[in-house]
């Protein structure tokens, strides 16, 4: 009996936008972005409609700054599911793998915003340590364990990385 391939689907994964450490009395999952990140990830979507690149669920950890990194990628030509999920603030590699695996099976784009350094281990456990690029935006040059050897670098604005591929989850 053959195995059953599990479906490809496009990751995106990106890292808020740049945050503000003005208020000191703030505790961090409160912080806003500040100016330099609400500039970044304006250009992030305009980086992210140049590339056609729209998920249809993304995931978040429940930050402001998360949240407003994806308040700044709006309006949506068509508005994806949008999921805050606790579990994801300030989440280790292995966690956001696991909550990726979980994504329901009738997704076919899934964009996960969130936090370093989880984000970043993530990236370098899926496309390997050399796919990742020195301003944190990525190139695959090896299979991952999710089996994404296609990884592409979609784009990079500032303190944003954004990192798009195809991976079978499931």
């Amino acid at each position: 009996m053959r195995p059953t391939a599990m479906p490809m689907r496009q990751l995106l994964l990106l890292r808020h936008a740049k945050s503000s450490w003005d208020d000191k009395t703030l505790p961090d999952r409160d912080r806003p972005l500040n100016p330099r990140g609400r500039r970044s990830a304006a250009a992030m979507r305009l980086a992210m409609r140049d590339l056609g690149l729209a998920p249809d669920m993304v995931m978040l950890s429940p930050s402001r700054r998360t949240t407003e990194t994806l308040d700044a990628l709006e309006p949506w030509d068509e508005v994806p599911l949008i999921d805050p999920m606790a579990g994801l603030y300030l989440a280790t590699a292995a966690q956001l793998l696991e909550v990726l695996h979980d994504a329901p099976e009738t997704v076919r784009s899934v964009m996960l915003i969130g936090h370093n350094p989880g984000l970043h281990d993530l990236a370098v456990r899926l496309v390997g340590p050399r796919g990742v690029a020195a301003r944190g935006a990525a190139v695959a040059d090896a299979a991952s364990e999710l089996q994404a050897p296609n990884a592409q670098p979609a784009a990079s604005a500032a303190a944003v990385a954004l990192l798009s591929m195809r991976v079978p989850m499931g």
